[in-house]
């Protein structure tokens, strides 16, 4: 019996329906046999179990085997009552059953949740590398833009660094060689706009300097944003071309034809060379310009200079170098004349101020000095009269100067300056004097001043030097030391070096003077020598 309950408890884990038949036979003492057969249901004998058959001995009717007890009427009750736990096992194996279903249940929820966070993960990663890869490309194109516009910042910077013309030309291929163009060609045409042999050009180039666009020709549309295409050249057919116009506000300046570095130029970079072509346009433009005012300004200020005069037993020498920056034109000035009493006065000046304005101010001056000297008026006084001229004309602009009168048969060099450098006398016998006597103020300063004369005895054989701050003045030591040094340099020469050649006496005075100058003021030297 126990056997066979634990086979029925097998069974029963097992699961599915398994068939259990009991078979009773009676023996002549009054016993029996029961055959117990469990039948597997059909899958379980498809795989292969068989079923199972026990055979148990029935006790004698009315009694128990090995007690005295009655036994059970009914054979199958009391072989169930054999195994009471049975039902319990039963019970408890249905409990784990539906245990077992909830926990696959959830195990499912459980698998489909994961699957879902799988796919998002999947989803997000796919994201992020999507985001990245744009991130990537991002930092990219904003490099290549912060390099094109550092290029274009530098270029301007070297561009308007010059104001020569040829030096600018020069420049442009050195900037886009190699890295932007493989080749650089300026085409620029007169100051008339005109253009010089066009035939030597690419057709590309001439249309751009007559219809003022970008042209492209190549054997295929480069597709450039604004610029045309055009056919290959017939110079070069195999080469593309980038034929820029340069433009102004006023005319065509003349055309910049490039070639790439590779293949092709991508649009951006079309675009950076057209930027950079409009702003080679403006520095060329102010090149041209300045250099064409400077012509001018050079034109008048020589005009304004005096042609010195022929005086017997006196030689005169004038030196005018401009400044080597700005407009070469400024307010420095000599000027020498006969006086109404045959005395020679000889005058050196200096407008502040540089330019057009200055050097018209300083014309007004030297006028002006000319007609208040017809009254025979001292040095002291034509200075003062000047100040005052100055003062009413233009109250916002001074200057400096200084009248040396020499009077004719008299031994004797009347002076007198107004805020500027003393002249410096050399003697016959080589010895220099600074005439530092006590100079007026500055001219136009809103001031009421006499201005004082000086007087000085003139041997034959003596040498004055009249000058300005620009020959004697370095920013870094001030003015006295470059006055030593004039002084210096004037008492160096042979006693008869500045009776034979005044002229080349005043290079060689100006020669060490300017060896340490910046030559960022005008410089004017006037020198007088009484021969003896």
């Amino acid at each position: 019996a126990a056997s066979v309950g634990g086979r029925l408890r097998q069974c029963l884990a097992k699961g599915g329906t398994w068939v259990l038949t009991l078979d009773v036979s009676a023996s002549p003492s009054g016993g029996g046999t029961l055959t117990v057969v469990v039948a597997p249901p059909p899958e379980a004998a498809a795989a292969g179990e068989i079923p199972w058959e026990a055979e148990l001995a029935v006790p004698e009717p009315g009694r128990a085997p090995g007690t005295d007890a009655p036994a059970s009427a009914d054979p199958a009750q009391a072989l169930l009552a054999a195994d009471e736990d049975t039902a319990v096992v039963l019970e408890r194996l249905a409990e784990q059953e539906a245990l077992v279903a909830f926990h696959r249940e959830e195990l499912h929820q459980t698998n489909q949740g994961v699957l879902a966070l799988h796919a998002e993960l999947d989803a997000a990663g796919r994201a992020q590398r999507t985001a990245f890869a744009a991130e990537r490309r991002a930092r990219k194109e904003a490099e290549t833009a912060r390099r094109r516009l550092t290029f274009l910042a530098d270029a301007s910077v070297v561009l308007n660094a010059s104001l020569n013309l040829d030096e600018i030309v020069r420049r442009l291929p050195e900037l886009l060689v190699p890295d932007h163009a493989s080749r650089a060609d300026v085409w620029l045409f007169d100051d008339e706009g005109e253009e010089a042999h066009p035939a030597s050009h690419a057709a590309a180039a001439v249309r751009a300097a007559r219809t003022g666009r970008p042209q492209y020709a190549a054997a295929h549309p480069g597709g450039l944003p604004g610029v045309d295409d055009q056919p290959p050249s017939a110079l070069d057919p195999d080469r593309p071309l980038l034929c820029v116009p340069l433009l102004t506000r006023r005319a065509p300046l003349g055309v910049l034809t490039l070639s790439p570095p590779g293949e092709r130029w991508a649009p951006d970079d079309a675009v950076m060379l057209i930027e950079f072509a409009r702003r080679a346009s403006i520095a060329l433009d102010n090149a041209r310009r300045f250099e064409h005012n400077r012509d001018i300004a050079e034109t008048l200020q020589r005009a304004l200079l005096t042609e010195l005069p022929d005086i017997p037993r006196l030689s005169l020498a004038a030196r005018y170098l401009p400044a080597t920056h700005g407009l070469n034109i400024g307010g420095d000035w000599f000027d020498a004349f006969r006086g109404p009493d045959g005395s020679l006065i000889t005058v050196v000046g200096d407008v502040t101020g540089h330019g057009l304005h200055a050097a018209v101010m300083m014309s007004q001056l030297r006028t002006a000095l000319r007609a208040y000297a017809v009254d025979h008026s001292s040095p002291g006084r034509l200075l003062t009269r000047l100040h005052q001229f100055l003062h009413h004309l233009q109250p916002d602009l001074f200057a400096t100067a200084v009248i040396a009168r020499f009077h004719p048969g008299e031994p004797t060099l009347t002076w007198a300056a107004a805020g500027h450098p003393p002249p410096v006398l050399r003697l016959p016998d080589g010895r220099v004097r600074v005439l530092d006597a006590k100079p007026g103020a500055m001219l136009g300063i809103p001031l009421h001043q006499e201005i004082a004369d000086h007087t000085e005895p003139l041997e034959p054989g003596s040498t004055l030097a009249l000058y300005t701050d620009g020959l004697v003045e370095r920013r870094a030591r001030g003015i006295d030391p470059g006055i030593a040094r004039l002084a210096a340099a004037l008492g160096s020469f042979e006693p008869g070096e500045l009776d034979a050649d005044p002229e080349s006496s005043a290079d060689r005075l100006l020669s060490p003077l300017l060896s340490d100058s910046e030559r960022d003021d005008d410089i004017c030297l006037l020198l007088c020598h009484l021969h003896g």
